[in-house]
């Protein structure tokens, strides 16, 4: 085989550029980043401070969406804007600046509201990975939410409001492959170990060891032989109680070579077999919230328009009930051990050669589903599906609900409201304000407390508004009226250091979605700067 040719001094530099973030999503996640458009609705301190944090680590382009003109009051919390842009387009200066950050980026702007785009050209939006919209009252927020849910372009509304803020998340449906869970375990089969990992382990005879040979056998074979002598004692069984692994401890320490004084040895790798008695014993079986996804019926009803994903997660499904045997592939990677180098390898190799072959049952299975779909055969590569099943004990697929549900009172979630609210360190009241203070905008065209003079009349006004709201949620009240108090002090200000750290979790969670990778957020959060907490809530 030939060796591969050697990277080109511009991917080089590329990579040593964004060779932090690279360890995080790797270079398949970079490459989704490089190749994003993103747009940001209003370029106010919070809107900026996301797409700096967008385009320091080099997504491919940004357009702002904007029709301010810069104030005095923007120049007192963004960063990003000069005395002299007062009264210039604020999408254009901030455009500017933004792409003096990084020369990778492309950035463009346009000099509109959102009304204005959605009116007079409705498809302007449909071809963004991901759209921020940033301080956009709730009669322009719900056109827009509306068209990107139809869609299915993710949507990330934030607002900084004082010391407070919050982010809210609207997608239809977003699959994830790579979850990268915080503790993953290794998948060692042990319990059904498949038939050349039994022809190896089998082949290996601890008692006619000397101690040289017998302190460098991988703890993965003196688990697997601990565990066939646990079930000689007990067939059929596993050990899964405290009890029985400490048993199965006992075993590994009875099989340790003893000096001249009938004391045992100190081998690492049986200690290491010993500690990983705990995590490592597991029985062998398909993750509940996997299993939801293979019953799924979009896994089940596949169409023409099916997404990939879902065509994938069926030849896994097919394979799980087939070849697998109700397992999934086997994910071909060992842990590091105390162990003689060729015996690693030889396991090592006994993993990877049976993923390899679990992988292109999976991908024959993936190519018929194809063909059965009148689909191209490069819609899914052998690439493809040796990633997905490498990652397939960690699938996850997240539904959201739209923005028009969550404020309508006949389909709010009135039940997490009413109940979160009864809690009085909940974050709930803040939410309730919030969609207080957008009606008072709506109303007003301006922020409560806007202008000094009226403070206390616009207090009242806006306790006036919450009641209201919450008489139509049909929920009781927030009982923390000084909180009513403390948002209208503010007058709409956004403070840049709550700017700057919303910004930075709203971009990390736009990257979830550009890159496919960890978790994100489901779907609203709240933060708090006074206390420093934060809370999230499916609405």
């Amino acid at each position: 085989m030939a060796s591969p040719s050697p990277k080109s001094p511009e991917q080089s530099d590329k990579s040593k550029k964004y060779d932090r973030q690279i360890r995080l999503w790797g270079e398949h996640g970079q490459s989704r980043l490089d190749s994003c458009h993103v747009c940001l609705v209003n370029a106010t301190t919070l809107g900026t401070e996301i797409m700096k944090s967008l385009v320091l680590p080099g997504i491919g382009a940004f357009t702002i969406v904007d029709g301010h003109t810069i104030s005095e009051i923007d120049l007192e919390t963004n960063f990003l804007l000069e005395q002299d842009s007062v009264g210039k387009s604020r999408a254009e200066v901030a455009t500017k600046m933004l792409l003096e950050l990084n020369n990778d980026v492309r950035g463009d702007f346009v000099d509109e509201s959102v009304e204005q785009l959605l009116n007079n050209s409705p498809d302007f939006f449909d071809n963004f990975t991901v759209v921020y919209a940033v301080s956009l009252p709730e009669r322009s927020l719900i056109p827009l939410s509306k068209k990107l849910w139809s869609q299915g372009i993710p949507l990330i509304v934030c607002k900084s409001y004082g010391m407070f803020g919050s982010i809210r998340i609207q997608v239809p449906e977003h699959a994830v492959v790579e979850t990268h869970p915080e503790h993953p375990l290794p998948d060692l089969r042990l319990d059904k170990p498949f038939p050349s990992l039994t022809t190896l382990v089998d082949a290996i005879n601890l008692s006619s060891m000397g101690l040289k040979d017998h302190a460098h056998i991988p703890y993965v074979v003196l688990l697997y032989k601990a565990l066939q002598e646990y079930r000689k004692r007990h067939p059929d069984g596993h050990p899964v109680k405290r009890q029985e692994k400490d048993e199965l401890k006992s075993i590994l320490k009875e099989a340790k070579l003893k000096d001249e004084q009938g004391d045992y040895y100190d081998e690492e790798n049986f200690e290491e077999a010993i500690r990983a008695v705990n995590a490592e014993i597991q029985p062998s079986r398909i993750p509940n919230d996997v299993k939801d996804i293979l019953n799924d019926p979009c896994c089940i009803n596949l169409t023409s328009r099916s997404n990939p994903f879902w065509i994938m997660a069926r030849a896994l499904k097919d394979f799980v009930d087939g070849e697998g045997g109700g397992l999934l592939p086997v994910r071909g990677s060992l842990p590091d051990m105390t162990a003689e180098t060729s015996r690693y390898i030889s396991l090592l190799t006994a993993y990877h050669d049976q993923a390899q072959r679990d992988v292109e049952s999976v991908y024959r299975r993936a190519q018929q589903l194809l063909v059965e779909l009148n689909l191209p055969p490069d819609t899914i590569t052998e690439k493809d599906i040796k990633h997905f099943c490498k990652h397939s004990y960690d699938l996850h697929v997240v539904r959201g609900r739209s923005i028009s549900d969550e404020v309508d009172p006949r389909s709010a979630n009135t039940q997490v409201i009413a109940s979160q609210l009864e809690d009085p360190d909940s974050r709930m009241p803040h939410y309730v304000i919030m969609r207080g203070i957008d009606r008072f905008y709506t109303e007003y065209n301006m922020y409560p407390g806007h202008f000094d003079e009226r403070l206390e009349p616009d207090i009242v006004e806006l306790k006036s508004i919450v009641n209201k709201l919450l008489g139509e949620l049909g929920v009781g009240h927030i009982g923390k009226d000084d909180l009513i108090h403390e948002f209208c002090r503010y007058g709409g200000l956004e403070l840049h250091s709550v700017s700057a750290f919303l910004g930075g979790c709203a971009a990390q969670e736009g990257i979830k979605f550009i890159t496919s990778q960890y978790k994100p957020i489901n779907n609203t959060f709240i933060y708090d700067a006074m206390t420093c907490q934060s809370s999230t809530f499916v609405l």
